[in-house]
């Protein structure tokens, strides 16, 4: 049976699974950090929150994970939330989040700093409609249910590519629901929309019948972020083994841009995901990303995201985000407006 013919229950099994391959934007109910291994070697560990299919996955398949002179000691979060939580809590000293779970966890008064950040096209953030579906334009989303994951990169690109179209959340019926579940009440005509990021836009487009109704390009920032905790920055030794990691990161992504087929491989095999589906998401979003500066621009550009929530009191209050950054690692890094790689037209 090919994949696309799949029933929909059949289809919540991947789609699960791929529930810690987010990037760390989706917001999870529990999800709290499984050990899952050390690499390297050394007195020095460094603890590592990551989510399945990321970063360990990422730095194992370009390499760079040999000949490390400290240990990496890797827990398995959910989704970027519950890791945010466990920065906060000191039980993690760095982890990888999407654009909005920092602003979610700085509203709340965690102690966060962001530390690095990459830029990556934003065509994988998607608001999805059934191909048979009458909606051509967001316009049309007036009175229509949506289904998107709280707090998460979709929320936000929701919310902007509403503000677009002169509507707001109130416009819509809002279906918080992550994203196994958002698929089932997507499939089953339960929405009418579906607010969601890469690679769950590649594999709805692939299987489960959808097509695209606008995306978050020219809307979101597409930044994602290294997050530390201040106490591990303040630690000399993790603070070097900090901006090695960081450089580890910056390389491995150059490594994926160059062999996008090796790395969807990889991914796939990692979480589960059908090898085209992976490639797709590689070529549309996840290999595109380019290592950047964590600068002021991004600091006013996330900005815009905490005034946004703040002004629909989906967080308590609004702050300045550039209180949780720390740019000692930016060095010699490009503006965060550095435009995206590409190859080529957007699959």
């Amino acid at each position: 049976m090919r994949a696309r013919h799949l029933a929909p229950a059949a289809l919540l099994l991947p789609f699960a699974l791929l529930l810690a391959a987010c990037g760390g934007s989706s917001r999870a109910e529990g999800g709290g950090g499984t050990g899952s291994g050390t690499d390297g070697k050394g007195s020095l560990t460094l603890n590592v929150g990551d989510q399945k299919g990321g970063s360990e996955a990422l730095l194992r398949a370009a390499g760079e994970l040999d000949d490390l002179p400290y240990k990496i000691k890797w827990s398995t979060f959910t989704s970027g939330p519950p890791l945010l939580e466990a920065v906060n809590a000191g039980a993690v000293d760095v982890g990888a989040v999407g654009n909005t779970p920092p602003v979610f966890a700085a509203a709340a008064k965690s102690k966060i700093k962001v530390i690095a950040g990459s830029h990556s096209r934003s065509d994988g953030e998607t608001i999805l409609v059934k191909k048979d579906s009458p909606l051509k334009r967001p316009a049309q989303l007036k009175g229509k249910s949506v289904a998107v994951a709280q707090g998460s990169s979709a929320h936000y690109q929701l919310v902007a590519s509403l503000k677009k179209a002169g509507l707001t959340t109130k416009d819509v019926t809002l279906n918080y629901l992550q994203p196994a579940d958002a698929l089932a009440a997507f499939t089953r005509g339960k929405v009418d929309a579906w607010a969601v990021w890469d690679p769950y836009t590649s594999q709805a487009l692939d299987q489960a019948d959808a097509r695209v109704l606008t995306t978050g390009q020219g809307l979101v920032n597409g930044l994602s972020f290294q997050v530390a905790a201040p106490a591990a920055l303040d630690d000399k030794k993790k603070s070097a083994a900090l901006k090695d990691y960081t450089d580890r990161l910056r390389r491995a992504q150059n490594w994926v841009f160059k062999h996008p087929d090796v790395w969807a491989k990889a991914w796939a095999k990692e979480t589960g995901l059908p090898e085209k589906v992976a490639l797709d998401a590689v070529k549309r979003t996840r290999g595109t990303a380019v290592a950047v500066a964590v600068d002021k621009a991004a600091v006013a550009s996330e900005q815009q995201i905490v005034d946004s929530f703040a002004a629909l009191k989906l967080i308590p209050r609004s702050f300045d985000f550039g209180e949780f950054v720390d740019p000692r690692f930016n060095g010699d890094l490009p503006p965060s407006g550095t435009a995206p790689r590409t190859y080529g037209k957007a699959h």
